[in-house]
């Protein structure tokens, strides 16, 4: 990717690893002119945001402050990652679950 395109997607990107609403709102900017950087970020974005959804909804049964809080930081975590990734620029895929999230949105 040239530096043109990082530089016109970094805003889209950054705003996909907004937990819930980010994807959505990064997917409706960047649907008039596609621009590759962003569809990455929103490809690992909507992932990380699933994720955040179907492990909220599972650990909800087990009423436990440690599962809680372990699930609320490693979805932390990738957010944050996935941030400075965007922020500097790069393509980089969350670590664990980045590679699958590609494959499986690889029509956004």
């Amino acid at each position: 990717m040239d530096n043109q395109t990082i530089k016109e997607g970094k805003t889209i990107a950054i705003i996909s690893y907004i937990l819930i609403f980010g994807p959505l709102i990064a997917f409706s900017m960047n649907s008039e002119n596609k621009n590759s950087f962003a569809s990455f970020h929103i490809r690992q974005g909507l992932g990380l945001t699933l994720s955040f959804i179907i492990l909220g909804v599972s650990i909800s049964f087990f009423e436990s402050i440690y599962v809680a809080a372990s699930m609320w930081i490693f979805i932390s975590v990738l957010a944050m990652y996935g941030i400075f990734s965007a922020a500097t620029g790069k393509t980089t895929n969350l670590p664990i679950l980045g590679s699958l999230f590609q494959k499986v949105f690889k029509s956004i």
